[in-house]
């Protein structure tokens, strides 16, 4: 008998009532991303989902380095289900991939090992008083809007089209390794084939782009970066992802990380700064968008209220090939109008 192995790897994704964790370091970089990925949630998907004020890092990157223990960050974890169990929710979002990858690594563990359950509940109800109990269903937000990107689509206002030539924009997809590779039979398509953002690309009109170093790492690795000593390794295994990607041109790079494309983007900032280098034609760098902000695009919000203004590889020629309007005088503005000054401009990376 034949077996169908695409079977094997497939994303199972609640419908609606999601508890979502904010990101500790999202927020920081691409500070719009979470409150479009909660409005368009809400208001147009029209699902139930509690962003609780109460919540706190997953101790996922100082767990990752080797820095936090992992009895501690099992009794986080619970804590974080607390949370969940006691606001009356069984489906876990969790905003960050390392987050995603961490939270199913301890379901996981405790599965396999109910001694460290045990264990992990004891240390929780002595130090908060509390209980849990385990999420029905844990999903990243990109698989809620992978999930949902046909009915999208039909909300959209723009494509991923040139307006000039009515072609397809050519999109790199950069899927978090955590998302990816520790659990692959829990995401569609695995670790080789993850569907999550190149089936957005296909969906909303682009063309995927396929390279060699499709799959490497971001070069964030958590201790090749935090350890100041380790940072050539980090910068230069994201070179090499762009020298691998710069033959086929794209028109920017999409991430469902944080982390990735936080480093994806300020990497390019530092190789022009280091060795006068970019990977486009016109010096202006690769774009980087996050899911959120990419289907937020699409829909018509206004690019800065996207908090697409802190990229370092600046989004406006992208925007200009879609067709996206935007108002050059409103980029630095803040809530109030107030204009807030805009940054030094770097010596070889172009910018508007």
């Amino acid at each position: 008998m034949t077996k169908t192995y695409w079977k094997t790897y497939q994303s199972a994704v609640a419908d609606n009532h999601y508890y979502y964790e904010r990101s500790c370091i999202r927020q920081s970089f691409f500070p719009g991303s979470e409150n479009i990925f909660l409005k368009i949630t809400r208001e147009l998907l029209n699902k139930d989902i509690i962003d609780d004020k109460h919540l706190h890092t997953c101790t996922g990157i100082g767990y990752y380095s080797g820095v936090v223990p992992i009895e501690t960050t099992m009794t986080v974890v619970a804590r974080l289900f607390a949370l969940m169990t006691e606001a009356g929710y069984k489906n876990f979002v969790p905003s960050c991939v390392t987050s995603f990858g961490l939270l199913n690594e301890m379901v996981d563990m405790w599965q396999h090992f109910p001694e460290k359950l045990n264990q992990t509940k004891k240390f929780l109800k002595d130090a908060t008083g509390r209980t849990f109990e385990m999420p029905d269903n844990i999903a990243h937000p990109s698989d809620i809007i992978y999930k949902n990107r046909e009915i999208l689509k039909a909300k959209m206002k723009y494509q991923l089209v040139n307006c000039k030539t009515n072609e397809p924009l050519q999109v790199v997809d950069h899927v978090g390794c955590h998302y990816s590779k520790i659990f692959p039979k829990i995401v569609e398509g695995g670790a080789e084939f993850p569907q999550v953002l190149s089936g957005m690309i296909k969906s909303w009109g682009g063309r995927n782009v396929d390279y060699p170093e499709r799959r490497h790492c971001c070069g964030f690795g958590f201790r090749q970066y935090l350890v100041m000593a380790n940072r050539g390794y980090s910068v230069a295994n994201t070179k090499k992802k762009f020298e691998s990607m710069k033959p086929y041109k794209p028109d920017f790079i999409l991430a469902n990380c944080p982390g990735c494309a936080m480093f994806m983007d300020r990497w390019q900032y530092t190789i022009a700064e280091m060795e006068d280098i970019t990977y486009d034609d016109d010096k202006r760098g690769i774009p980087v968008l996050t899911y959120e902000e990419l289907v937020g695009l699409l829909l018509g919000y206004n690019p800065w209220d996207l908090g697409l203004q802190v990229h370092q590889v600046q989004v406006e020629p992208l925007l200009e090939k879609i067709g996206i309007p935007f108002d050059s005088s409103d980029k630095y503005r803040g809530k109030n109008n107030e204009v807030i000054g805009s940054p030094n401009k770097p010596l070889n990376l172009r910018v508007k």
